[in-house]
């Protein structure tokens, strides 16, 4: 039999992330853990070839997911492994995310040369993320810092912090497991002082609609609990209109069937902050997501998500 293609892109995250799918999809079938069963195919997107400006600058969610899915919609790989935070609310016609693997910890891993959190920087230290979420959570904390755009790898942003370009930064603690990097984070962050990215720590694989045979291939994959959680952030997103260079913070929790979301959406200088929590049965997710996205999106000032 042809070997079943992955589709990823080809940073060390990346790829741990598509090995996590591989070993799985072996464990889940037999036949997958003949050596050259399963192929990891490489594909450079346009998010991995702008580093020199932010990802909202150069248009937003979609940059990292693009050149893959069009691999997909040609059948020139068989399923796509992504970080979920970067999958737009909006797939393309004929694909799907039929699986999203047991999710990690979704919290944000702080790093700093000195200090031990946000809260012990000097001010006017120099803090680099890439993202607005980030730069707008930090902001809010610590309106004395500097915040300024940090791109690249997880090793490239720890190189350029530890060559002293900033002070601090900001990482997933998801991949920075995934990379066995846990012993380089300074201080792990409490969703309360900094609240995640939607699908933040989530893998989610994308086939085509119509491939009824790798649908049952990676169906043993999917997490129901982890399926609930971006569930509801992703509505939350949605109904956000999350394309829009707005910060957008979301993270629903389980216990049992009882699911709870926070969302929040800030100003990128952190000065104007909307925040909504809501619970519910697990089955209500992706109306919980809509509904406290909707009641956020009333109160905002008109243009606010497009500014």
């Amino acid at each position: 039999m042809p070997p079943v293609r992955i589709g990823a892109r080809g940073s060390p995250l990346a790829l741990a992330q598509a090995h996590e799918a591989r070993n799985r999809l072996a464990r889940a079938h037999p036949h997958l853990a003949e050596p050259d069963a399963i192929e990891i195919v490489v594909i450079t997107t346009t998010g991995d070839r702008i580093l020199d400006r932010t990802l909202m600058a150069a248009g937003g969610k979609g940059l990292f997911t693009k050149e893959i899915e069009e691999a997909l919609q040609e059948g020139r790989i068989d399923l796509a492994v992504h970080s979920m935070k970067d999958v737009p609310t909006r797939l393309p016609d004929g694909m799907e995310i039929a699986a999203l693997l047991p999710r990690e910890d979704p919290r944000d891993a702080f790093f700093a040369r000195e200090g031990q959190g946000l809260d012990d920087l000097p001010a006017g230290s120099v803090v680099g993320t890439a993202g607005l979420r980030r730069q707008a959570q930090i902001l809010e904390r610590r309106p004395d810092l500097r915040v300024v755009p940090l791109r690249g790898n997880v090793q490239t942003r720890l190189a350029k912090l530890a060559a002293g370009e900033v002070d601090a930064t900001l990482l997933a603690l998801a991949g920075i497991r995934r990379l066995g990097l846990t012993d380089r984070v300074t201080r792990i962050l409490e969703t309360e002082e900094m609240l995640p990215a939607v699908a933040q720590g989530a893998i989610g694989v994308e086939i085509r609609t119509d491939d009824a045979a790798t649908r049952a291939l990676v169906a043993p994959l999917d997490c129901a609990d982890t399926a609930w959680r971006v569930t509801a952030e992703r509505a939350f997103l949605a109904a956000l209109d999350g394309s829009c260079r707005t910060p957008i913070a979301a993270l629903a929790c389980l216990e049992g069937d009882r699911l709870t979301l926070t969302g929040k959406v800030s100003s990128p200088d952190g000065r104007i902050v909307f925040r909504k929590e809501s619970a519910g049965h697990r089955t209500d997710a992706a109306l919980l997501g809509t509904e406290a996205g909707m009641e956020i999106a009333a109160l905002l000032p008109e243009r606010f998500l497009c500014l």
